[in-house]
C-alpha cells in the first residue's frame, strides 16, 4: 500500500488555511518527530466559514484525513474551534478532543494553537523553527513538536488517499492543483461556501453566489487579504498567478463582496478599527502599530483625505511588516496598501468634499 506521505507529495497538496505550504513537508516533519496533530477548523478569518462548512458536512472523511496525518503511533489528535460555536458543539458531540480557543482573530493563528495546547494562552508565539519540532514559549515553558493543519487541508489528505494524486492534479491549475473551497459573502444573494477550484473565473464565482450587480469593490482573503475592484477582478481566474497583479492569492479562501450603498473608506476603517481590537497584546506592531494605523485611516474618513494625511497611512502600514511574534500585522498592512490602491478615485473624490457611493455632495461619515 503506498504511504500517505508518497501520495501527498505527488499530488502537491498545499494547506488551506493561508500559507500555502506544502502538506507533505508538514506531515513528514510531523512524522518523523512524532508531533500531536491540531486540526484547525476555527475559521478565524473575517467572513471565513469552510472550516465549519467542512465539519458540518464532510466530518467522517475530516478524521480519516486526521488519522493518516497521526498515523498509528498513537498521536495525540484535537480539533481546535472557537469557544461556544457551532463548529465545536458538532466536533464534541462526535466525541472528539476539543481545543476551544476564544473567538478572537489572533487565537486561531498556528501557534497560538498551540501555545493554548501546552497549557499556555492562546497568543501567538515567536518561532525561531517550525514548532513540528517543538520547542519553549516565551517564559521558557517547554512546547511539546506538534502540527497544525487547516480542517480543509485535512479533507483534503482524505481525498488524496481515496482518489489519488491524479484525480486530485486534474483539478485546479498546475501551480495550485486540487478543488478548493471559497466562501463567498456580503452583498449577496447567495452566501456560502462553495467548492471549487484555482483556476476559476472570479465571475462564475460572483454569479453563482448571485452578487449585487450594482457592486464596485470585493475584499479578496480576508483581512490578509486585499481589496480589489470588481470590474477588473470579473476579468480575473480565482488564482494566485492572476490575484498577484493586486498584490492578493487565494489565501485563506473568502471573497467579500462590498455592499454598493456604503462607503469603501468606511468599510475599510471597520476592517481596520476590528484589526487594532484583535490585538494580542505582547508585540508592538499589533499593540501600538495596528491601532495607529486604524487611527490614521479614520483621519481620512472623518476629514478630507489630503496627500499628507495619505501618505501618514502609507507610513504607518510600511512599519508594520516583518516585524511581529506572527503575521498578523503583515497582511493587515497588506490590506491597507491595496485599499489605497484601490480607492484612490474614491479618496479623491472625498478630498473633493463628495462620496461616489452617497450620490450626494457630502463625504459620508462613519454612521
Amino acid at each position: 500500500m503506498t504511504d500517505i506521505l508518497e501520495l501527498l507529495d505527488a499530488a502537491g497538496l498545499t494547506g488551506r488555511g493561508g500559507a500555502a505550504f506544502s502538506t507533505a513537508v508538514k506531515v513528514r516533519a510531523a512524522r518523523e518527530e512524532g508531533a500531536a496533530v491540531i486540526v484547525n477548523a476555527c475559521d478565524g478569518e473575517i467572513g471565513a466559514a469552510k472550516d465549519g462548512y467542512v465539519v458540518e458536512h464532510h466530518l467522517a472523511e475530516l478524521v480519516h484525513g486526521a488519522e493518516l496525518v497521526a498515523s498509528s503511533r498513537g498521536r495525540k489528535v484535537r480539533y481546535a474551534a472557537h469557544r461556544g460555536s457551532a463548529t465545536a458543539s458538532t466536533l464534541r458531540r462526535a466525541g472528539l478532543d476539543v481545543l476551544e480557543t476564544p473567538a478572537r482573530y489572533v487565537s486561531s493563528e498556528e501557534t497560538a494553537l498551540i501555545s493554548l495546547a501546552s497549557g499556555g494562552l492562546a497568543r501567538p508565539m515567536t518561532k525561531r523553527k517550525p514548532f513540528v519540532y517543538g520547542g519553549r514559549d516565551s517564559d521558557g515553558r517547554a512546547v511539546r513538536p506538534t502540527v497544525v493543519l487547516n480542517a480543509e487541508t485535512v479533507w483534503r489528505v482524505a481525498q488524496v488517499a481515496t482518489h489519488g494524486p491524479a484525480w486530485f492534479r486534474s483539478i485546479g491549475t498546475r501551480e495550485e492543483p486540487g478543488p478548493r473551497l471559497v466562501t463567498v459573502t456580503g452583498a449577496v444573494q447567495h452566501p456560502g461556501v462553495l467548492d471549487t477550484e484555482a483556476g476559476t473565473p472570479i465571475a462564475d464565482l460572483l454569479d453563482a453566489a448571485a452578487a449585487d450587480s450594482r457592486a464596485e469593490h470585493l475584499v479578496i482573503g480576508g483581512l490578509g487579504g486585499v481589496l480589489a475592484p470588481v470590474a477588473a477582478a470579473r476579468a480575473l481566474a480565482w488564482s494566485t498567478a492572476e490575484l498577484a497583479q493586486f498584490g492578493g492569492s487565494v489565501g485563506p479562501g473568502i471573497i467579500d463582496v462590498l455592499d454598493p450603498h456604503r462607503c469603501p473608506v468606511a468599510v475599510v476603517d471597520s476592517y481596520l478599527a476590528f484589526a487594532a481590537g484583535e490585538s494580542a497584546g505582547q508585540c508592538g506592531p499589533c499593540m501600538f502599530g495596528v491601532p495607529a494605523l486604524s487611527a490614521a485611516w479614520a483621519d481620512l474618513l472623518d476629514h478630507r483625505p489630503t496627500p499628507a494625511r495619505v501618505e501618514i497611512v502609507r507610513a504607518r502600514a510600511g512599519l508594520l511588516p516583518n516585524r511581529g511574534a506572527c503575521r498578523f500585522p503583515d497582511g493587515v498592512a497588506r490590506f491597507t496598501a491595496s485599499a489605497l490602491q484601490t480607492l484612490r478615485p474614491h479618496l479623491n473624490a472625498h478630498r473633493d468634499g463628495r462620496c461616489p457611493s452617497e450620490r450626494t455632495s457630502g463625504v459620508r461619515s462613519r454612521a
